[in-house]
């Protein structure tokens, strides 16, 4: 196909207003769109896409003078590595997908001890043991049946804490003073965050997600160990780290474009509020504009310390989600479209053991919704969501 300059509109679907700064795309061709709508493109693709903050994405002809998108705020979910394979927890998320506001679901692509639920091509996770265990039999049928339902899927990626990786190649390990493999409080080891193959590992593992359909990918343990001792193959300074974690999240940004995805990372709590890289690598001012969406992690059992105000959090869980979000508002300068929060739909670890259910999920929530941000998401480990139900808003019944 011979390269043609392509000119359209890009409005929102409800209003038919135009919409300003939507990543349009062609092959690896990309442009914005203007304060009136207005894109302009040369490529040699015949279809183009479009994406933005606060919308679904959505596909055209590249001879389409009008795109439109339609707004959505993803409410979602979280299933495991295990989760999303067992027919009993997958059903119950599914039940309240149908009954509740909830409307996406986070699911483990590479999960918190490296592996990968479905049949991979990336030919690195079958040599180091990422693909032992199968619990998706075929990733594509999934796929379909949840856009059958019109689901929002976000594909959480565990990036640097990889156990089968990091075991199978020396090399590649964060190390121990004396050389040996390091291992974390769970007895986990690590890669490391400088090395380029580890990168490169990861985000073949996005992209393949990408292709099966995923609206998201969401970089997870995107951060060196919070731990002292462990041994890079560069000094572990502040300026280090977080170049590490900022040439990673733009490599990915970079080599994602031809998919159109979004692209999101997962950040502890306190980054909203500490001025420096909370000596993993996530210094948020630095982290703003590589990622589509910033998911800070606002359980108030993670918030041991407090914040200025609220020294016991448990109490508090709007305030933590709340001043959190306003905390990284102000840092930042972006609009709260740009966060999507995780909240505590667990029992407490760190005070009093509290449960997490219906008023306590939904103080969150409400803090979130009044901030503003693109939707928000629910961690329960265990993939438990029945305490919780009683916090989500019930679906309207059809008339």
């Amino acid at each position: 196909m011979a390269i043609a300059n392509i000119t359209g509109r890009v409005i929102n679907s409800f209003t038919g207003k135009p919409i300003d700064g939507v990543i349009v795309t062609s092959n690896s061709d990309i442009t914005q769109t203007d304060e009136h709508g207005i894109f302009s493109l040369k490529t040699e693709g015949d279809r183009l896409t479009a994406r933005a903050h606060g919308y679904m994405r959505a596909e055209a002809a590249s001879s389409s003078l009008e795109i439109q998108l339609v707004p959505f705020r993803p409410k979602a979910l979280y299933l495991s590595f295990f989760g999303i394979g067992d027919r009993t927890l997958r059903q119950a998320a599914l039940k309240l997908i149908e009954a509740t506001e909830i409307n996406a679901l986070v699911i483990d692509v590479k999960g918190d001890r490296g592996l990968i639920p479905y049949k991979s091509s990336v030919v690195l996770a079958s040599e180091v043991g990422a693909q032992r265990i199968i619990t998706i039999k075929d990733v594509n049928d999934l796929m379909k049946s949840l856009k059958e339902r019109n689901i929002y899927t976000i594909a959480r990626i565990v990036v640097f804490k990889d156990n089968p990786l990091a075991l199978a190649r020396h090399d590649l390990a964060v190390k121990t003073d004396s050389g040996e493999i390091w291992h974390d409080r769970e007895e986990l080891a690590w890669v490391d965050p400088f090395q380029k193959e580890v990168w490169d590992y990861n985000i073949d593992i996005a992209v393949e997600a990408a292709q099966h359909g995923f609206d998201e990918i969401q970089f997870d343990y995107v951060r060196f160990p919070d731990a002292i001792g462990p041994q890079f193959s560069m000094p572990n300074t502040d300026e280090n780290r977080v170049k590490a974690i900022s040439g990673f999240l733009t490599e990915a940004r970079k080599r994602l474009v031809p998919y159109n995805v979004f692209l999101a990372a997962d950040i502890f709590g306190y980054v909203c509020w500490n001025l420096n890289d909370t000596s993993i690598g996530q210094r948020l001012e630095n982290l703003a504009y590589l990622v589509d969406y910033l998911s800070p992690m606002l359980y108030p059992s993670g918030f041991q310390y407090g914040i200025p105000g609220y020294r016991i959090p448990i109490e508090h869980p709007r305030e933590i989600v709340y001043l959190s979000l306003i905390r990284a508002k102000e840092r930042t300068r972006l609009p709260s479209i740009r966060f999507r929060p995780w909240l505590q739909a667990f029992r407490d670890y760190a005070f009093d053991g509290r449960y997490f259910t219906g008023a306590e999920v939904r103080e969150q929530i409400n803090a979130a919704e009044e901030f503003g941000s693109d939707g928000w998401m629910l961690w329960n480990p265990g993939n438990l969501y029945s305490g919780s139900a009683d916090g989500l808003k019930r679906k309207r019944p059809s008339v």
